[in-house]
């Protein structure tokens, strides 16, 4: 069998949609492997016959071209399945992550009117059908719960929910080749997903991508990060995001590399895994190296690792270096990205010297631009710090039913505004230097103060709040409220963190509580968290 192709490419010319390049990979590669693992393993022919089983049962369902479905799970081969059968059916994703409460993603099915969702009965100890309900909120568009564990579906939380084998069994009796049709008329400039994202407002945003940009964009990093057929890449970061999700499910498919899902990482697991399944390649947030590195590593055979990538915090030089020298991984690439730039800005690569891969971002995508702009919008010259904007097709279609936050965040001329400070050097590699936005980075994970301040001035014993990032020696950063207690109230710490842990998902929960009498503001009334995060 000849394995050497170009990306999404076929015989017949490129392919434009996510479920074209299933159907494509079963036709070309039937025999490789798509899926491996403790879970299971399939072909891409096995695996094409099982995605078109979810597209006739979508289509038996009701679920029409359009329709919006909710994955509210973590990774499994089901995940992987489930999601490619419903874009098979010209449904659009919502993926959610599984560390967000009941209200938070009731928010998100409401806000992207998601006619059904895919979840699970038993993860973690929690039962996320029964945390909708408890959310009190109304989702009149809902009309399916689909179970993707092997739960029964019974007495949860009120909801009509169907198993998993309830709900491919009303598929049988559509014909298969009215699946394939369905698929067939799925539009490249569609919309493929909807990425929510929280902004400095604190509100959630729907990222919108197409089907077309996607698969560019991702061919292009797959390219870029040297990913390649027979590579087999352990899928460790959440489906939910854009890394597990399209530089994970999606590029696999591009390059006709093997996806191992599991479903949460453990540093043991995740090196058993590497030595069980012949990874090739890792990619993760830095903590997750630094976690794999603080393990036990040298019990294991980790021979076969050829790739490691990692970003969406600041990189140690001397991470990268052990990464290369202690687990022996002889290619190391950082990229930067945000939802909106369907994942990817720039991308260091992995032949870099380590002080290039550990100090830089990279360059951006071919076909893509990257301009450094003052605070009047003013292109700066080579090494002068301002905002990074960046243009080209892995820029959003939008954000979803929001045209002023879109033409906040898209400039006249189509240029994305990162939010984020750099430069770039005359060779084109961009550094970050500072963040315009007051996010912080946990573990990886995005946190937005804006939104966690919403949540916690919820609570009866707070008056005023502000959170800011600290920094933490695994994690990089993590939340620190600062409180001004209501008249009278308790000043309990441990209380406060106990009850937003019930409202907010882990990473959003912040880590520490000081209490002050009042916050410091600008005539604007705006806080001055710079003097919070440093008083003197």
């Amino acid at each position: 069998m000849d394995r050497r192709h170009s990306g999404g490419s076929s015989a017949a010319g490129p392919v434009t949609t996510i479920p074209a390049l299933v159907a494509d990979r079963a036709r070309r590669y039937p025999e490789a492997v798509a899926i491996a693992g403790p879970a299971g393993r399939l072909t891409f022919a096995e695996l094409a016959e099982d995605v078109a089983a979810v597209t006739r049962a979508a289509m038996a369902s009701g679920l029409e071209p359009g329709d919006r479905v909710g994955m509210w799970a973590p990774n499994s081969v089901r995940w992987i399945v489930t999601a490619l059968g419903m874009l098979g059916a010209g449904a659009t994703l919502v993926p959610i992550s599984t560390r967000l409460r009941g209200a938070e993603t009731a928010e998100v099915l409401a806000r992207s009117h998601v006619k059904a969702v895919c979840t699970v009965q038993e993860f973690l100890g929690a039962d996320y059908p029964a945390m909708l309900a408890e959310s009190g909120r109304p989702l009149p568009d809902l009309e399916h719960v689909i179970l993707l564990d092997d739960a029964r579906g019974e007495n949860a939380g009120g909801w009509d929910i169907s198993s998993w084998a309830g709900f491919l069994a009303p598929g049988t009796v559509i014909e298969p080749q009215s699946a394939v049709e369905r698929s067939a008329q799925v539009d490249p400039e569609s919309v493929s997903d909807i990425l929510f994202t929280s902004g400095t407002t604190g509100a959630p945003k729907g990222v919108l991508a197409t089907h077309r940009q996607t698969l560019e964009v991702l061919a292009q990093w797959a390219d870029a990060v040297t990913l390649r057929p027979r590579d087999r890449y352990l899928l460790v970061n959440p489906f939910s995001h854009t890394f597990g999700y399209k530089a994970g499910i999606l590029a696999c498919l591009l390059r006709t590399a093997t996806m191992v899902p599991t479903e949460r990482f453990d540093a043991a697991r995740a090196l058993q895994l590497i030595e069980t399944e012949r990874i090739t390649v890792l990619a993760g947030p830095p903590t997750l190296f630094a976690d794999l590195l603080a393990a036990d590593h040298d019990h294991y055979l980790l021979g076969s690792l050829r790739l490691a990538g990692t970003g969406g915090a600041t990189i140690p030089t001397e991470l990268v270096r052990r990464i290369r020298e202690d687990l022996r991984v002889p290619y190391v690439f950082t990229a930067y990205g945000l939802t909106e730039s369907i994942g990817v800005v720039s991308i260091c690569p992995p032949d870099a010297p380590t002080e290039l891969v550990a100090g830089t971002v990279g360059k951006t995508l071919p076909g893509s631009e990257i301009r450094i702009l003052d605070r009047d919008g003013t292109p700066l010259a080579p090494g002068e710090p301002g905002e990074i904007t960046v243009k080209g097709p892995n820029v959003m279609l939008g954000y979803l039913d929001d045209p002023e936050a879109t033409a906040a965040a898209i400039d006249a001329d189509g240029y994305l505004r990162t939010g984020d400070i750099g430069t770039l050097d005359h060779d084109g590699y961009l550094r970050i230097t500072d963040r315009l936005k007051d996010m912080f980075i946990v573990g990886g994970f995005n946190a937005y103060p804006a939104e966690i301040e919403r949540v916690l001035l919820q609570h009866p014993d707070i008056r005023d709040v502000a959170v800011i990032g600290i920094p933490d020696e695994r994690l990089g950063e993590v939340g620190r409220a600062v409180v001004v207690p209501a008249d009278g109230a308790a000043t309990d710490p441990a209380a406060l963190i106990e009850w937003s842990r019930s409202r907010l998902a882990g990473y959003k929960v912040p880590r520490e509580i000081v209490f002050v009498d009042d916050l410091p503001r600008n005539a604007g009334g705006k806080v001055l968290k710079q003097r919070l995060r440093d008083p003197s």
